[in-house]
């Protein structure tokens, strides 16, 4: 394990930010009308009902392909925005967004935040609908692992 594929590094990354203090989903694709037509990498949830987006990133070429989207990492739900990248790419940050938090994780596993995230003060609290509907989806998630895990269901 060193850290640099996109698994790793989401595993690492709900590790730093402790998936016992937030509601953290990874892959947000469907659920939330704001995000019909893109997915976002992790989704956290804070006690104060704000959301967070961590977009994971392997290579230049997943930077490069990034500027090129439509919605900018814009939303209306999002309060902040961080990229998780492996060491080896820390050489590239300038490809990152501005408003974006830089979070960098070594082959050892250890996450460093090089860059804070901007805060979008524009952004609304959850719903007490879409926080359940975000623990819905993250329960949904760990019901279709464990059956491929435990009964080799795909």
């Amino acid at each position: 394990m060193n850290n640099e594929t996109a698994s790793e590094i989401e595993i690492r990354i709900a590790n730093y930010f402790d998936y016992v203090k937030y509601v953290i989903v990874p892959n947000i694709s469907h659920g939330f009308s704001q995000f019909t037509s893109r997915e976002l990498d992790l989704m956290l949830l804070n006690n104060n009902g704000y959301a967070y987006e961590v977009e994971i990133k392997v290579s230049k070429q997943d930077l490069i392909n990034d500027k090129k989207k439509w919605h900018n990492h814009q939303s209306s739900i999002l309060r902040k925005l961080w990229f998780a990248i492996p060491e080896k790419l820390e050489k590239d940050i300038n490809l990152i967004p501005e408003e974006a938090g830089i979070l960098i994780v070594d082959k050892k596993g250890n996450v460093t935040e090089i860059r804070k995230s901007k805060t979008n003060l524009q952004a609304r609290k959850f719903t007490e609908k879409e926080k359940f509907r975000l623990a819905r989806l993250g329960a949904m998630r760990i019901w279709r692992l464990k059956s491929r895990l435990v009964l080799n269901e795909h």
